[in-house]
């Protein structure tokens, strides 16, 4: 049996009692060169790399499969990557598949007419002042409900508007919309491009924070359509939800998310010039579409938002842009040949067992907890057994028959690919939950819990080494994946996700002890990474604790119960040494692995301020807060990975 440790990347100089991360990942570290198409590299990347070649394969297949008829998958797949491929058509076209998109908004002259037109573009994909999607409502997990989302703002977060360390990213900003402004031929460019941040600036001084927004509580705000009316007068509703095409009574009650923003939306409408809006309006469409246009947006838009904003000197290939489109267009097409090609069925059983695992152990940890009482106790274990796994792909697949593909209409393709699913989304309310349904595309390199319907999926391009091997020993598997499906399903007990119930309600099942107990375990996570820095960043950008804590929370849950999970997978046949490594010490070598990666000064940065993960080398060190870490490597009083006993945050 193979260990499934890549021995090649550890760094033999570096001890692992002083850091795990590097001993595990340091010779790749100095080998590896963040390539130019990217603003970070590392595992996640290589398998996206991976996931991404294969699903080339699979869409230029279709595309020469002829034998599809019109309006086929396979047709429609290869349709949509030769639209985005024909860049003498796209040249050809210039600004021409946008003229009724701009048209439209060159009319609006009044509050009337910006909501009216606001409506329209929601539908097919331009997000004006609102994001909106569909999902169980949280109160009321058995009903679909529409949520409303501060919006209206193009940089990554409130905090770029303000704070004095982005004050070079805005200068950037406007003279950026200025050039895409000046491409398209707006006039007065330069003056518009003002006028427009100073709108977004004042936007995003009613939004809420990244932090704030973390919170469920806070930001589950039911009302119905007169509420949200009352909150916002100046705005006219009806126009704005009768142009975006949406069902009769589907806006009857929905969750806003931040009411001051909408309430401060409201206030903008009325007070803010109707040309300003225009300007800011016709941003937002170009902005939206810049990388189906001309080689001349695409290129802009890439300057600011890759080089700028992440530090990435160079694009993407086209090859890999126009999987990008088809995916976020008609994903499942493509997912339902990936899953049949790439995810055997012996990866789904040997996931199962592990599954499994860690599910019993969860409940042995629950049993065992000191700070957790036995009605919390009872009730943990309650939503422990109504939990939901999915693995590898979706039972049932999303139908895009409808919509129509032309391999001579890009922009055309991916506005009606929007409105398909924004009109599916709302055509949801009102029906029962479609528990089917997958949130992510089986070729997505990644996994999610739910909270409102408690359950954990794992997409098939994640299912594969480093995070898991059907050739290797049981204890790099239960390092990776075992570790992240302890993360994902730890995401149902840490700091919000234990605010709703088995039924994935949000409601106050824990007792007002537990609560405070648990928040005090929280809060030192939170006061032990506000200290931290990554590698290579000087030591005044430090990690947001609060904005990172949920995730953290997951990291230490992932490793304390994988460990234990991996401890019940070996009961009976132990746990041999393996390369040189015990058990214990390959299971946390897989965790570090997993975690390789490195970033772009300018990303780090970036990723500080938007990112709830924290970064990659302090997810890999996150060990340190593990006793049976310091017991595997015998870390003692000194060393760089030794954090004291009382300093250590043990939650599950």
């Amino acid at each position: 049996m193979k260990s499934g440790i890549e021995l090649e990347h550890l760094d033999r100089s570096t001890r692992p009692q002083d850091d795990l991360f590097r001993f595990v990942n340091g010779t790749w570290l100095d080998t590896t060169e963040i390539p130019a198409d990217r603003a970070r590299f590392g595992t996640f990347d290589l398998l996206r790399e991976e996931s991404t070649a294969r699903v080339r394969d699979l869409i230029e297949a279709a595309a020469a499969d002829t034998s599809g008829g019109a309006g086929s998958p396979k047709r429609q797949v290869g349709d949509l990557y030769a639209s985005f491929m024909d860049t003498d058509r796209i040249e050809e076209l210039g600004l021409v598949p946008l003229q009724a998109m701009l048209a439209d908004v060159a009319t609006i002259d009044s509050v009337e007419t910006l909501a009216a037109g606001l409506g329209r573009l929601q539908r097919v994909g331009v997000d004006g002042l609102l994001h909106q999607w569909v999902g169980p409502d949280e109160r009321s997990p058995e009903d679909y409900i529409v949520y409303l989302e501060q919006g209206g703002i193009g940089l990554p977060d409130e905090s770029y508007y303000r704070d004095e360390k982005y004050a070079e990213i805005r200068a950037a900003y406007v003279a950026h919309i200025e050039r895409l402004l000046g491409l398209a031929g707006i006039p007065d460019a330069a003056d518009k491009a003002s006028r427009i941040m100073a709108l977004e600036t004042r936007l995003a001084a009613s939004h809420w924070d990244n932090v704030t927004n973390r919170d469920a509580i806070k930001t589950y705000n039911a009302h119905t359509f007169d509420e949200v009316r009352a909150r916002a007068p100046q705005f006219p509703w009806e126009t704005y939800v009768s142009e975006m095409g949406a069902p009769s009574g589907s806006f009857a009650k929905v969750v806003v998310r931040q009411p001051s923003f909408v309430t401060a939306l409201g206030e903008a409408a009325a007070d803010v010039d109707v040309a300003d809006w225009q300007a800011w309006l016709t941003w937002h469409v170009l902005s939206r579409f810049a990388g189906l246009l001309p080689e001349a947006f695409v290129e802009e838009d890439f300057d600011f938002f890759g080089r700028t904003l992440s530090g990435q000197p160079d694009n993407k290939e086209r090859w890999k842009r126009g999987v990008a489109v088809v995916e976020g267009a008609i994903g499942e097409a493509v997912g339902r040949l990936y899953a049949e090609k790439w995810f055997p069925p012996a990866a789904k059983e040997r996931m199962q067992e592990l599954v499994a695992n860690l599910v019993e152990a969860f409940r042995r940890s629950f049993s065992s907890l000191e700070w957790m009482g036995e009605e919390t106790r009872a009730q943990a274990i309650d939503k422990l057994d109504r939990f939901t796994p999915k693995i590898g792909y979706p039972d049932v697949w999303r139908d895009y028959s409808s919509i129509e593909i032309d391999p001579a209409d890009l922009v055309g393709n991916v506005t009606r690919a929007n409105a398909f699913e924004h009109d599916r989304n709302l055509a949801k309310i009102g029906r029962p939950i479609d528990r089917t349904e997958w949130f992510m595309l089986p070729q997505t390199v990644n996994a999610y819990y739910m909270p409102s319907m408690n359950e954990i999926v794992f997409p098939a391009a994640i299912l594969q080494p480093p995070f898991f091997d059907l050739e290797a020993d049981d204890a790099v598997n239960y390092g990776g994946i075992g570790a992240v499906i302890g993360h994902e399903l730890g995401h149902g007990f840490d700091d919000q996700g234990s605010r709703y119930d088995g039924s994935g309600a949000l409601s106050d099942w824990w007792t007002a002890a537990d609560r405070e107990r648990f928040d005090a375990l929280s809060k030192r996570l939170i006061e032990q990474f506000d200290t931290y820095t990554p590698a290579g960043l000087d030591p005044s950008h430090t990690v947001n604790g609060g904005l990172t804590v949920g995730e953290n929370i997951g990291d230490l849950g992932g490793l304390q119960i994988g460990y234990s999970a991996y401890r019940i997978a070996t009961k009976a046949t132990g746990m041999p040494e393996i390369d040189g490594f015990t058990g214990p010490q390959r299971f946390f070598i897989g965790w570090a692995q997993v975690w390789k990666g490195k970033s772009r000064e300018a990303e780090a940065i970036r990723l500080l301020a938007v990112d709830p993960h924290a970064p990659q080398d302090l997810r890999g060190n996150a060990v340190r807060n593990v006793t049976e870490f310091h017991e595997a490597f015998e870390v003692k009083p000194g060393d760089g990975m030794w954090l004291d006993e009382d300093e250590r945050v043990r939650i599950f």
